[in-house]
């Protein structure tokens, strides 16, 4: 009796430490399946910041169509040109819309951050927009223009001014001149730097004020409104195309691809042609 006692004791032991190992053993095992079948580009939630407008109303377009492929894209609006670029560098957001190629490009030179364009989606020209003074031939000598502050749309919104006959700047002057490359003002204009979306909230304090598509939109401001815009045919048209910005080395990604396919999807293009009237431009 005792030995039969003692043989099932040592089997259940046995048993034990095989359950034991069975349980450990692998550690890969316990990590579960997805139900996709190990399609990255399925299951996955994107988050992308954008301005509130167009962009954030042109990525809820583009939000059903990557439902449809099992995409969940969060859009985060921000109302600066600063913090979405720095959450995709420091990788709080995958990905954002909200800028163009050059502004980009120039704040990677001057933060040191590393964003690349995976897609350029549309063309937002800049236009002149009557303030106190209701069109460019009223302006009166020492009218106060505003324009936004930033290095690039300020040369930008100074190159405008150009175009009009407002002001002349150096032949060599590039993108991005200054008002200290002013070389002519006849009427002594008074350039007034701004934060880009303070213009238009402005426009009563100011003669008139050069204004950044988005901000003309959020505003309520009609492109039939302006009193000159860029034109699509030069520079502008190439130089200013806003784009779907990641960290460098994520434009491959199947998730990121996809969301740069619905961007640029037929569905997209006729909602902006639809909605904008000429304010949004696509490009693709």
């Amino acid at each position: 009796m005792k030995k039969l006692v003692s043989l099932l004791l040592t089997g259940t032991l046995a048993l034990g430490l095989l359950a034991g190992c069975g349980s450990n053993g692998g550690g890969a095992a316990a990590t579960p399946t997805p139900a996709t079948g190990g399609d990255p580009a399925q299951a996955v939630t994107l988050k992308i910041g954008a301005s509130p407008a167009p962009h954030e109303e042109i990525l809820q377009v583009v939000k059903e169509i990557l439902a449809g492929q099992g995409i969940t894209l969060e859009i985060v609006e921000f109302t600066d040109y600063i913090q979405p670029n720095e959450a995709v560098e420091s990788g709080d957001i995958d990905a954002n819309y909200f800028q163009h190629i050059t502004y980009m490009n120039d704040f990677n030179t001057e933060q040191g951050t590393h964003l690349a364009s995976v897609a350029e989606i549309h063309y937002e020209p800049m236009g002149i927009y009557a303030g106190r003074v209701a069109s460019l031939t009223d302006l009166p000598d020492g009218a106060e223009i505003g324009v936004p502050n930033d290095p690039t749309n300020g040369g930008r919104a100074l190159l405008l001014l150009q175009e009009q006959g407002l002001i002349t700047l150096p032949e060599d002057a590039g993108l991005k001149p200054t008002v200290l490359d002013i070389v002519d003002n006849p009427h002594n204009f008074k350039i007034t730097e701004m934060e880009a979306a303070q213009l238009p909230r402005s426009l009563d304090s100011l003669d008139v004020a050069v204004v950044n598509g988005n901000y003309a939109i959020q505003a309520g401001l009609k492109m039939s409104d302006a009193l000159a815009i860029e034109s699509a045919e030069g520079t502008a048209g190439t130089a200013y195309v806003n784009v779907l910005t990641v960290k460098e080395g994520r434009e491959n990604e199947t998730a990121i691809q996809a969301l740069a396919e619905a961007m640029k999807s037929q569905q997209v293009k006729d909602y902006i042609t639809e909605t904008y009237g000429g304010a949004v431009v696509a490009v693709f």
